[in-house]
Order: C-alpha cells, then structure tokens, then sequence
C-alpha cells in the first residue's frame, strides 16, 4: 500500500465555516496577534488570551467537517495516509482520519503553563468544558493554558512529521500558503521519487524546483479530482 502523507492549512477548513487567520476577513484582522498568540501576549492578559480561544473553541460546536475532510478519510481505503495539520480544529477527525499530526497543537485541549508540552498535563476538554477561566489548574498548580503552539515557540511534533514525510511515496498540499516555518519546509523532506500535489484555488508561491501538480480548486472539489486522479 503506499504512503499518501497531506499537509492541510487554514483553507482545508475554510469550507467548513471556520475563519482563516490570515486572508480577507481574517481572524488577525481584528485581533493582533501579539495580543493572543505569543507567551508575551498571555503573560500580559492572561484572560484576554483565554477568552479567545474559548470563543475559538466554542466555533467548534457550531461547524462540521466538509466533503474535502471525509473524502481525506476516503482515502485510507487505498492508501496508508497520514495528516499532517496546521489547523489547531478537530474536523480532520471529525471526518474520520485516523493518523493526525497536528503541529500546532489542538483547540479542545488544555495543558500547564508552566510545562506545555508535559502529557501528564495535556487535557482533552469535552464540549461542556469548552469555557477556561483564570483559576483552573493544570495538575502541577500551574494556570491552564490552550494547548497551542504559540508564535515564538518550538513545535515539538516536526520531527514526527518530517518522518513522515521522509516515507511518502505521495506528498499532497492542501490549503497552505507555505509561509509559515517550520511546515512550509517540509517541502524539503519528500523524497525524489515522490509525487506531490498542490491543492488550492489561489496562486501558491512554492519556493521549490520539484515537478508539482497543481489542481486549482478549493479542498472539497480539489481532493475529489485528487481522488480521481489516484485512482486512474
């Protein structure tokens, strides 16, 4: 079976409802984002930084996974896939994939101030829970944060993912404008031999010599020409 690995940014989601940080109409056009998605900008105002992603969070309940997400799990009947994710929603699962990565972090989960990434402190919240106050605390005392990887912060899950990547026989791009460090590097790690598939309806600026096939859609319509053209 061979190795189908994905790469999804904000417009995999998009469809679905769930804003784009970046784009028109975009969410850091109308929060700074210094303000909610630094360290500097959570230990200024913690609760200014809660509130937002409990707002974040709470968009969850109201959106649900697009034909692009469900057809991604299609997929593993023909393919041994994984997804690895910019997105910090949980559609792809939702959608039914079964082997996510997502490398900057996860809306429904909580996790220490003090040590972020430690998984005796890493809390999966179920809906009713979707609303973080100052005073709850992770289990070493400290302050519960979003378990999101914030700018200025090391992804601890590139590595997992660049071994992924290292292994595909095909390599798809979903959604990303491959701006953003460390993900848009993964380019990087595809191996020669591979195939890769770039999905999106706007013009991508791809700083690479490879041979990319591009289908020039948004992700429900692209992943099914994507799926056509793998099964040819």
């Amino acid at each position: 079976m061979k190795k189908l690995v994905i790469l999804t940014g904000a417009g995999m989601s998009a469809e679905s409802g769930i804003s784009t940080f970046r784009g028109a109409g975009g969410l850091w056009n109308n929060v700074p984002i210094e303000e909610v998605a630094t360290p500097e900008g959570y230990r200024r105002n913690p609760a200014l930084v809660l509130k937002f992603y409990n707002e974040r969070r709470k968009q969850l309940l109201d959106v649900e996974p697009n034909q692009g997400h469900k057809l991604l799990a299609e997929l593993e009947h023909h393919f041994d896939v994984t997804i690895i994710t910019q997105n910090v929603d949980n559609l792809h699962e939702r959608g039914g994939s079964s082997k996510i990565i997502h490398l900057h972090g996860e809306l429904t989960k909580v996790c220490s101030t003090y040590s972020p990434n430690n998984p005796h402190y890493i809390k999966e919240l179920s809906p009713e829970e979707y609303e973080i106050k100052i005073g709850d605390l992770a289990g070493d005392g400290s302050q519960l944060r979003p378990y999101i990887v914030w700018f200025g912060e090391s992804v601890p899950m590139i590595e997992a993912a660049i071994d992924q990547v290292e292994q595909a026989d095909i390599f798809v791009i979903i959604g990303t404008s491959m701006n953003v460090y460390p993900a848009a590097g993964l380019l990087n790690y595809v191996p020669h031999d591979a195939d890769i598939y770039l999905i999106d309806p706007n013009e991508v600026s791809v700083h690479s010599s490879r041979q990319i096939h591009m289908i020039k859609k948004g992700a429900s319509e692209g992943v099914a020409e994507l799926l056509s053209r793998l099964q040819q």
